[in-house]
């Protein structure tokens, strides 16, 4: 259980792909312009990134050393084809406005990374662990980004959330202001400054629960307890 904990405080906080790896910020920042983009691909990711963390940790002892990053690109690869069918298939209109980004995800470094550094060294069940909590993690953080950026860029949540969802999710836009834009936050330079910003408040909670745990160290005493001796007549 100590291991588990450790394997989602690292995914989800401590080693997050994307606050701290800074790994895969190119879909990061380019599609995270609304809830319903981020959430499309942050499914997507997870699923890969569970499926070749387990398929890899199942044949790590198959593979020779000189092919292993190649074998490594192929069975993502294949997850990704996988992800991208399913998304074809039941989210067609969404599966169009990411277009590129889903093929890119097996360019994710977060994948490949996790993949050579963790699950080509441990069980099956710590690497499955590790990858839903990194991609966990990851799809966090790219829902958050895509929030922020939505409600700061068009002053909305949850516009088209049919195209997930189907028709069910047609009523589900929160408007916080009408006939509203701004232009910076919609585009990826507004993506670098959210994502700056998140990457400083984690830094600062950080640092705090640092100092907070941290023992107040004892503060030497400069005075001297001087005994005297005398006499009394």
């Amino acid at each position: 259980m100590s291991q588990w904990r450790e394997l989602a405080r690292n995914g989800l906080w401590s080693n997050n792909p994307a606050l701290v790896q800074l790994l895969g910020l190119c879909p990061l920042l380019a599609v995270s312009g609304s809830v319903v983009n981020a959430l499309g691909l942050a499914f997507a990711t997870l699923l890969v990134m569970v499926g070749a963390s387990t398929t890899i940790s199942l044949i790590r002892h198959q593979v020779p050393s000189a092919v292993r990053l190649p074998a490594f690109v192929m069975v993502i690869a294949a997850f990704v084809t996988c992800a991208e069918l399913l998304m074809a298939a039941f989210a067609y209109s969404l599966y169009q406005v990411l277009g590129i980004f889903i093929p890119l995800i097996v360019t994710n470094c977060a994948i490949l990374g996790r993949a050579d550094a963790f699950a080509s060294r441990q069980p099956v069940i710590p690497a499955a662990i590790d990858g839903f909590m990194m991609g966990l993690g990851f799809g966090a953080v790219l829902i958050l980004l895509g929030a922020l950026r939505e409600l700061l860029g068009q002053g909305t949540l949850f516009s088209d959330m049919a195209l997930l969802f189907g028709p069910i999710a047609s009523n589900w836009q929160l408007t916080f202001v009408d006939d509203y834009q701004f232009l910076f936050f919609v585009l990826p330079p507004g993506a670098f400054f959210v994502a700056g910003l998140l990457i400083a408040l984690k830094n600062v909670i950080d640092q705090r629960r640092s100092a907070r745990v941290q023992p107040a160290q004892a503060v030497p005493r400069t005075d001297r307890r001087v005994r005297v001796t005398g006499t009394i007549k």
